[in-house]
């Protein structure tokens, strides 16, 4: 099992933006945005802040 994604450092696209937004709307938490989007929790926690979203906690 890999330890880091592929994806390290790449810009956010609009499509993930809205993806986001609409997932962190639903509820979902941290990790499962993160599967979700195939990006890491800390890139996933770092743009939540800049839209500054609201992320659920693990239930």
């Amino acid at each position: 099992m890999k330890d880091h994604f592929e994806r390290h450092k790449q810009t956010w696209t609009s499509e993930e933006i809205q993806k986001l937004h609409a997932f962190a709307k639903k509820g979902m938490t941290l990790k499962a945005i993160s599967k979700a989007l195939t990006r890491s929790e800390e890139s996933i926690r770092t743009r939540s802040k800049l839209d500054k979203l609201k992320i659920a906690k693990k239930r």
